[in-house]
């Protein structure tokens, strides 16, 4: 009995432990509900594959919106590019069509009325082919006539030049020693002793009345000293001030720039040569009209003028008791031109011209010139004339010790000289001048051996020195003699700046003034054809040139 109870209750548990919904089986799942959950996997499966779609799409439109934006980059670059060397194949053509236009002008300019090819044909090198050019087919007077005109109206003509010279000299003396005793040792500027410049003492003064040129260096007081600068001294020179040069006030102990007028007294009657007179005050005083301002180191040619035209004045004034005659201004623009007048109404003219030396060479600063060599106007008022005077008189001197006995150097400068002041007369001044002539002449001895200056070969050299002259003006160059001439004998002791230098062309001024150069050539060529005419008719009759005194002298 027991043991079927037992059994029964087995049963029983057994069933109860099988029963599936009291103890449900972890795998076994609703088949509905696993169907719904493959849809959904499916339908996110779609979802997934349409998104990765959708990124692979947004992704290839941005690649290709990079790639478009890359190639419209090239692409602009590209077109700057071509237009940069459009540009740039444009600028030069442009270019290259001005620099032509400039050669064809400047081409038509120069041979406009050209010359004849012998006369064209040599450079210093070639002069010998110079011999048989034609001036435009005017011929020049025989030898026979050249010989009788020079005996008779040349060669006489410096017969007073020695007796002039002494007079003006020692009158010279005079009114520069009482100049300096007016002047202080201390503060004032001290006046050297004078030089005598140009055809006066070169020997070649030919026209009337006889005229002397003199040099008068100054120098301030200690312990200042005068500073010049060359403007030929650097490769980048303005061509305006070729041939010019500046001068500063320098302090000799500790090379420091100043002006004296700040630290000397001044005399009442005195004018500092830097700086004008309605500026500022000396250090030290209230003065209502002070002397100076110190703006500028330079000093400046019109400042200097003035005090020479006043010291002159002051010291005319001392001696001109001792005199029998007047002492006048020749020039109100000129303030060294003078001129002695004689009761009888005669005149002397002479000019004082204020220089300062260059170091210890025999090249001056000039403040003014009555004939410029370069034929224009200083760029300023600070700016000093470059002269060579006494260069050129020791060169012709040196040279002359070489020529023969009774070269023609010189006769062939004076005709020359004579023929351009009378053509003057006749249709005006021109621009060519006798510091050309000069020029010209220095060049020809320097390039001619000194056998070819016989006294007998005088219409030869005067028919080369006016077809050198001619050549010059049709190529509107003449180089001067001394600035950057390689060919100057050493011996001359010329600055080495001035060796250095590029070469001055006298005749720049003609390449920017077509008028003034047409002028010029028409003059020179006028003269040509009215030499015969002058010579022959000077031969027979000599004039007087001496005039009388210009109503516009002012009197000291």
């Amino acid at each position: 009995m027991a043991l079927g109870l037992f059994r029964v209750c087995l049963v029983v548990v057994t069933a109860i432990i099988n029963h599936p919904l009291l103890f449900p089986r972890e795998n076994a799942t609703v088949p509905e509900n696993e169907e719904e959950i493959i849809r959904q996997m499916q339908a996110h499966q779609e979802k997934l594959q349409l998104e990765q779609l959708r990124l692979e799409e947004e992704v290839a439109r941005l690649a290709a919106e990079k790639e478009a934006e890359k190639e419209a980059l090239e692409r602009l670059a590209e077109e700057g590019q071509q237009q940069n060397e459009s540009r740039a194949a444009w600028d030069l053509w442009s270019t290259l069509c001005m620099i032509l236009f400039l050669v064809i002008e400047v081409w038509r300019q120069d041979h406009q009325d050209a010359p004849s090819p012998e006369c064209l044909g040599a450079d210093e090198d070639e002069l010998p082919g110079l011999e048989g050019a034609p001036l435009r087919g005017l011929t020049l007077p025989s030898k026979a006539t050249l010989d009788h005109f020079y005996e008779r109206c040349i060669r006489g003509a410096p017969a007073d030049a020695p007796r002039t010279r002494e007079f003006v000299e020692g009158f010279v003396d005079d009114l520069l020693e009482a100049l300096r005793s007016l002047c202080s040792r201390d503060t004032d500027m001290e006046v050297e002793d004078f030089i005598g410049v140009d055809s006066m003492y070169e020997n070649w003064q030919v026209n009337k009345p006889l005229l002397c040129d003199l040099f008068v260096p100054f120098m301030p007081p200690e312990p200042y000293r005068f500073h010049p600068e060359l403007w030929c001294s650097s490769r980048s020179v303005p061509l305006d001030r070729q041939g010019y040069g500046q001068i500063k006030v320098v302090r000799a102990d500790d090379e420091t720039l100043g002006c004296i007028c700040g630290k000397t007294k001044l005399g009442e009657d005195m004018l500092c040569l830097l700086h004008g007179k309605n500026n500022v005050v000396r250090p030290g005083s209230e003065a209502k009209d002070p002397l100076c301002v110190g703006d500028s180191p330079y000093l400046d040619t019109m400042r200097v003028l003035k005090w020479f035209q006043t010291a002159l004045t002051r010291a005319w004034h001392r001696i001109n008791h001792k005199y029998e005659f007047d002492l006048a201004f020749g020039q109100l623009d000129t303030p060294g031109s003078l001129k002695i007048r004689f009761r009888s109404g005669k005149f002397m003219p002479f000019n004082l011209i204020p220089v300062i030396q260059y170091d210890d060479s025999d090249l001056y600063l000039v403040s003014h010139l009555t004939r410029e060599p370069c034929g224009g106007t200083p760029p300023s008022s600070t700016d000093w004339l470059l002269s060579f005077a006494v260069y050129e008189r020791h060169f012709l001197r040196m040279t002359s010790k070489a020529l023969p006995e009774g070269a023609c150097h010189l006769s062939c400068l004076q005709i020359a000289s004579f023929l351009l002041s009378k053509q003057s007369r006749l249709t005006g001044p021109s621009r060519l001048s006798n510091y050309h002539l000069k020029t010209a002449l220095l060049h020809l001895l320097l390039a001619r051996r000194p056998a070819a200056w016989k006294a007998e070969q005088l219409d030869a050299r005067l028919h080369e020195l006016l077809c050198f002259l001619e050549k010059s003006l049709l190529e509107k160059k003449l180089h001067h003699f001394f600035i950057g001439n390689c060919k100057v004998p050493e011996a001359m002791g010329l600055p080495e700046a001035i060796r250095r230098a590029e070469p001055l062309n006298l005749f720049r001024p003609f390449v920017l003034q077509r008028s003034l150069y047409r002028k010029t050539v028409d003059s020179f060529y006028e003269m040509l054809k009215n030499a015969p005419a002058l010579i022959s008719e000077y031969s027979l009759h000599i004039p007087s040139d001496h005039g009388s005194l210009p109503s516009k002298a002012v009197i000291l």
